[in-house]
């Protein structure tokens, strides 16, 4: 008859929840059994008690079991199982795995030796950032189509309440709260266009005007300043070439238009 062995509970004493271990148990070393006395039955004779440590060889020694008379020490420390991983061995032999290629295949360009090829080749034929289609539609290119001036029409001005004599400008429009400039509309100058009239005379500071804007401030007395643009950063010899072709051609047409007056009679 198969005899039936039965495990007993383990004591509350083996037991600890609040365990901060964090290496592996299997390193454990106990100088006692961590198991309490189980029956054994040989043969129906009788009852024999012997220590006997039960090790199930499928599954680790749970953390929470752990005998309380077991220390931590450097010599039963160890990694989580798992954590760590052998190196691969390349150009060591073929029983390391990868000695003879070490990876890379028998030939070709990529097992070669040196930089290999650039991103984006494919051999020579046509790649993909040369297949696709491209953004058409806009002569110059993206930017182009971006705009140049933060916009403001007269019907704004003449609703934002300003005064007769006030400026108006990029600051003041800000402080009006009519434009709120972001990103990289923040850099870009200001533009007044001729939607709209305007009943009292103010003083204009911007980048540039419609014609109808232009039209419309002069028959309303108001004062137009054409701020000059930002000059694009160039080297000082080049900078120094353009001065003497400005002064030259400054010349140049001063001369023309001497020649071109009516000699005076007297």
């Amino acid at each position: 008859m198969a005899s039936i062995l039965s495990l007993p509970s383990p004591s509350s004493s083996l037991i600890q929840h609040s365990s901060n271990f964090k290496g592996n148990v299997r390193n454990l070393k106990s100088s006692i059994c961590q198991f309490p006395l189980i029956p054994n039955y040989k043969n129906n004779r009788g009852l024999h008690h012997q220590k006997s440590l039960i090790v199930a060889a499928s599954s680790p020694i749970p953390s929470a079991v752990v005998s309380s008379n077991v220390r931590l020490r450097l010599d039963n420390l160890g990694p989580q199982p798992g954590s760590r991983k052998n190196a691969k061995r390349k150009g060591r032999g073929h029983a390391a795995g990868q000695g003879g290629s070490c990876g890379f295949g028998m030939r070709g360009q990529k097992s070669r030796s040196g930089p290999g090829v650039r991103k984006g080749f494919e051999g020579g034929q046509m790649p993909l950032y040369r297949r696709i289609p491209k953004l058409r539609g806009i002569a110059g290119g993206m930017h182009s189509g971006l705009s140049k001036y933060v916009p403001v029409n007269l019907k704004d001005i003449e609703n934002a309440g300003f005064q007769e004599g006030e400026e108006v400008s990029l600051e003041s429009l800000k402080e009006k709260g009519l434009i709120n400039p972001s990103g990289r509309e923040r850099r870009l100058p200001l533009k007044i266009l001729g939607d709209g009239e305007v009943s009292v005379k103010l003083n204009f500071k911007a980048r540039a005007f419609s014609a109808q804007a232009k039209e419309k401030l002069e028959a309303a007395g108001c004062s137009l300043t054409v701020l000059p643009g930002r000059k694009k950063w160039v080297k000082p010899s080049v900078a120094k070439n353009l001065a003497r072709a400005d002064e030259y051609f400054a010349k140049k047409r001063a001369a023309a238009s001497e020649s071109s007056e009516p000699p005076s009679t007297a």
